[in-house]
């Protein structure tokens, strides 16, 4: 038995679960998309939204776009959310390696006694 393996359990499944669906989320964009009231106009702009070296930042969203750029950043936050919950699993396998560590070792000593 290999005292430094991980064993499967909740969280390695977990974990692989959450990558698999990262895999199939399709293009993404950070930021979110927020209509502003243009004067002399009836329909509203769109600025697009997003942290840039600790500043936020504005992007000017053509109408023309808006409905393909929408989608992007709902994916973006789908991914975020998964992205947390690899990395919570993973410091789940990560605290729990040592407990495996000692188990197999006592394992490993009553087999060779």
């Amino acid at each position: 038995m290999n005292p430094s393996a991980i064993f499967p359990n909740r969280h390695t499944r977990a974990r692989q679960a959450a990558l698999r669906q990262i895999a199939q989320i399709g293009p993404f964009i950070e930021g979110r998309l927020a209509p502003f009231r243009r004067p002399g106009c009836t329909q509203p702009g769109w600025h697009l939204t997003f942290k840039a070296q600790g500043r936020t930042r504005t992007l000017y969203g053509p109408m023309e776009l808006v409905a393909e750029v929408k989608p992007w950043t709902l994916n973006y936050r789908q991914r975020k959310g998964l992205l947390r919950q690899v990395t919570r699993h993973s410091r789940a396998l990560i605290h729990g390696h040592r407990a495996n560590q000692r188990a197999a070792n006592r394992s490993q000593a009553l087999m060779n006694s």
